[in-house]
């Protein structure tokens, strides 16, 4: 028998035993966590109806940015089981807003208050008020409930609430022209975060349009 043959043949042997064993334990690893699935409220497909050909211009609007509660500046998408416990707030887990509620609710609304006037951001507004001497309006908006809803197992809507307050600022002080809050549920086509989703753009457009006629109403 060949010493230098049979050692190495064991030394195979001992290599292939250790591939079977690594490769054995490569496949009892755990998985690699799911990625969260992202959402935003989509493109904004409502054309800008059309003003009356003797309306009078919108007057610039400055738009603050959107005050939300600490859990609201989060990406969670929250949701209340009012049938068990309505004042917890729970998150989905593996399903997130691309940004936080409130930075998603500013968006649509400048677009929407856009179609008809020109919206500043407050930089823009103090450039404005630096170099041609006017202040605009500034429209400040909280946003004070934005979850997925549910009455029951079966039943759930988007509940969103804003509280809106138009200001005018001048040498003296600000002074506020109006103030509302508007609430507006609309029902979930199902009962996990997809359906949620769908349910707070649909509530966040419908306060939206509210909001954006009362501000063009405000004198």
């Amino acid at each position: 028998m060949n010493p230098t043959r049979s050692s190495l043949d064991v030394a195979l042997a001992a290599s292939a035993l250790a591939l079977t064993a690594l490769l054995t334990g490569c496949g009892s690893l755990p998985d690699r966590p799911a990625r969260a699935t992202l959402y935003d409220f989509g493109p904004l497909l409502t054309a800008p109806a059309p003003a009356p050909v003797d309306a009078a211009p919108l007057p610039t609007l400055s738009l603050a940015e959107i005050e939300a509660s600490a859990r609201l500046e989060g990406t969670q998408i929250l949701y209340r089981l009012s049938y068990a416990d309505a004042n917890e707030l729970r998150p989905y887990g593996q399903s997130r807003w691309s940004v936080a509620p409130n930075q998603l609710v500013y968006q649509r609304l400048r677009d929407a208050l856009a179609q008809r006037r020109t919206v500043l951001n407050r930089e823009e507004s103090a450039t404005m008020a630096r170099t041609a001497g006017r202040v605009p309006r500034t429209l400040r908006v909280s946003l004070d409930e934005f979850s997925h809803y549910f009455e029951s197992p079966a039943r759930s809507a988007g509940l969103v609430r804003l509280r809106a307050t138009l200001i005018q600022s001048a040498a003296g002080g600000d002074s506020v022209l109006a103030q509302r809050s508007f609430m507006v549920q609309r029902p979930a086509p199902s009962t996990d975060a997809p359906g949620g989703v769908k349910a707070l753009v649909a509530a966040s457009d419908a306060a939206i349009a509210e909001l954006v006629t009362w501000v063009d109403q405000v004198r």
